[in-house]
């Protein structure tokens, strides 16, 4: 059963879900650079989100590796 609850407002965690749903999504360095996470973190936060409900989804831009969610908790 996933837990679908959003994540409280002004924190690290919803910092993250406000960049990956901007439309353009968020590379790894600009989800550690909001956070001041190191790159682990943010790639086990990541999962978090997907436990929650979220599709958290992945492209390539170039050589950058970007995720973005869509759908998920309301």
């Amino acid at each position: 059963m996933s837990d679908t609850r959003k994540p409280r407002e002004h924190t690290k965690l919803d910092r993250i879900l406000s960049l990956l749903q901007t439309g353009t999504g968020a590379s790894l360095e600009e989800m550690g650079e909001a956070t001041g996470w190191q790159p682990h973190t943010v790639r086990a936060t990541l999962t978090e989100l997907r436990k929650r409900g979220y599709e958290v989804t992945r492209h390539t831009e170039g050589t950058t590796t970007v995720w973005s969610v869509t759908g998920g908790a309301a």
